[in-house]
């Protein structure tokens, strides 16, 4: 089982395929295997790395509250490509993995060949605090309930549904997934990444000055990221949004093919210099 010793912290990652480096960087309700159909599509043309955030088994799940953060997950993404001496890669990554390959390109940019952020933003802006009061009832649950208890409502949230009327079978595999998680894990991402990060209108200066190939894709109902999506459009000189319609949160999932084909196309123009910049 690979492990990479990472800021102190073991992470566990795989890797399938040759070629250019692609990095997928999990949800808070997901792990490595949320990325299959990425790695069975793109392992046939990059090598393709998956890898469990710490908190979730089997990566360490440091005891220390002050081991999680929204600034750890982006060093954990650049600890990862050190240890496996990859000097640049593309980053690809959703929810609270986007925001932790947004955090990568801002501080690391000269290691980022390009960035895909997908479903990013939930907690931005007029949903912030009633994100936080969500966070903070889900670290509750998780301390009193445990998992299983707080994947029930999870999985069904307004901006999951859409995955379960797709596709019933693959939500259960997710399902089953998220339930068998680290719960300790859960609530120490969710107090001290979650609940601590910030909104991403408040990087206004910061996404300015990127200059990184950026694809932000979101899902058409999933509501709280939709406002944060335009807004980085708007903001990052170098970014395309993509806008998957009738579709929700999950969308590497819920829409693979579409998701697929997006961001393959987007690693071939910036691969071939064709992704351009915003015109004045």
């Amino acid at each position: 089982m690979p492990q990479a010793l990472v800021n102190g912290v073991g992470l566990f990652y795989e890797e399938v395929g040759e070629g250019t480096p692609l990095v997928f960087v999990h949800e808070f309700a997901g792990d490595y295997r949320s990325w299959r159909p990425q790695v069975s599509f793109f392992a046939r043309r990059y090598r393709t790395i998956t890898f469990n955030a710490r908190g979730y088994p089997p990566s360490e799940v440091p005891d220390d509250p002050g081991a999680y953060s929204q600034a750890q997950a982006a060093e954990d993404i650049r600890g990862l490509l050190d240890h496996l001496k990859i000097a640049r890669a593309h980053v690809c990554g959703l929810s609270m993995g986007g925001y932790a390959t947004l955090h990568f390109g801002l501080t690391y940019p000269a290691r980022a060949l390009s960035l895909t952020v997908a479903g990013c933003g939930y907690g931005s802006g007029a949903h912030q605090e009633q994100f936080r009061k969500d966070a903070a009832e889900v670290v509750r649950r998780l301390e009193a309930e445990g998992m299983e208890q707080v994947a029930e409502t999870y999985t069904r949230g307004p901006a999951r549904v859409q995955f379960l009327a797709k596709d019933p079978t693959g939500w259960q595999e997710f399902f089953s997934q998220f339930a068998a998680h680290s719960a300790k894990g859960h609530a120490l991402t969710m107090r001290g990444v979650q609940l601590a990060r910030p909104s991403v209108f408040d990087l206004e200066g910061r996404l300015e000055r990127l200059e990184v190939p950026t694809l932000i894709i979101t899902g058409d109902e999933d509501d709280p990221c939709l406002d944060p999506g335009v807004f980085m459009k708007r903001k990052i000189p170098s970014a395309g949004l993509l806008v998957i319609p009738n579709s929700g949160h999950t969308i590497n999932l819920e829409e693979p093919d579409a998701f697929n084909r997006a961001v393959l196309d987007f690693l071939t123009a910036v691969e071939g210099g064709r992704w351009p910049k915003q015109r004045p």
